[in-house]
């Protein structure tokens, strides 16, 4: 498996914890200059300090201007090789009690922020020699669950978007694509998780038997079987892979 070219400059967005920092240390292991944007500078400033990035930026991704002034500054560091549009964020409620508002903050954090960061990279990064983008999407955009049909809806745009424009790009060395993961180990699912023990009386290890039972492998995933995957999409060798919605979910989709 053909790795990363010489030292690429990566941009990991939700990049101080869960899946997010996971991505930003197998690009940094893998040679990659890795930057980590997200909201709370004390995240990831530790992430910095552990290794896991090279550098921060402070920005909140469903904020259009906020996010395009810090991919300026980063880029004006290092040209933007990778981007990892991995921020997001996850509300569940029925959808009869689903407001507008419910639908405008799934929306803008996980659809608009990844459409708000291509646009910020894509400029710079289609006429050089190589560029990777990857959303982390979510099962919930190859399929349903019941009470999250906000975010569900937005990561199902997710994909629309990554299999729209891996074709307008298809002429250039960018490729564009999108993992999956299922419900994995993370401070996101974690609240779900609080979420369960709360409404349903269950203890957290019935609570996650819950979240678990969706993966015919019986489990969580790992942020870091996530990170594998997209190590693998941002190296020379998948070149021909664009377009493209890989399932991290133990069979699930």
């Amino acid at each position: 498996m053909s790795g990363l070219p010489h030292s690429p400059h990566a941009l990991v967005t939700g990049g101080g914890r869960g899946i997010g920092r996971a991505i930003a240390s197998a690009l940094v292991g893998a040679g990659a200059t890795v930057t980590v944007l997200g909201r709370s500078a004390a995240v990831l400033d530790e992430a910095v300090n552990a290794g896991a990035a090279h550098f921060a930026a402070v920005a909140d991704v469903s904020n259009e201007a906020s996010l395009k002034a810090a991919i300026a500054g980063a880029s004006a560091r290092k040209p933007i090789d990778i981007l990892i549009a991995n921020a997001g964020s996850a509300e569940s409620a029925p959808f009869a009690k689903s407001d507008s508002a419910l639908f405008s903050r799934m929306m803008d954090v996980n659809f608009m922020g990844v459409v708000h960061a291509v646009q910020a990279v894509l400029p710079g990064m289609k006429d050089r020699p190589y560029g990777r983008i990857v959303a982390v999407a979510s099962t919930a955009g190859l399929k349903g669950y019941a009470y999250v049909s906000a975010y569900a809806a937005a990561k199902h745009a997710v994909i629309g978007l990554v299999r729209s424009l891996a074709l307008e790009m298809a002429g250039s060395n960018v490729t564009v694509n999108a993992v999956c993961p299922g419900f994995t180990d993370t401070d996101l699912v974690a609240g779900s998780i609080d979420n369960i023990m709360k409404k349903t009386g269950r203890t957290r290890e019935q609570a996650i038997a819950e979240l678990a039972k969706h993966n015919p492998q019986g489990r969580l995933v790992t942020p870091q079987e996530v990170a594998d995957a997209v190590l693998w999409l941002c190296g020379e060798g998948a070149s021909a892979i664009t377009g493209q919605a890989i399932a991290v979910a133990g069979g699930e989709v």
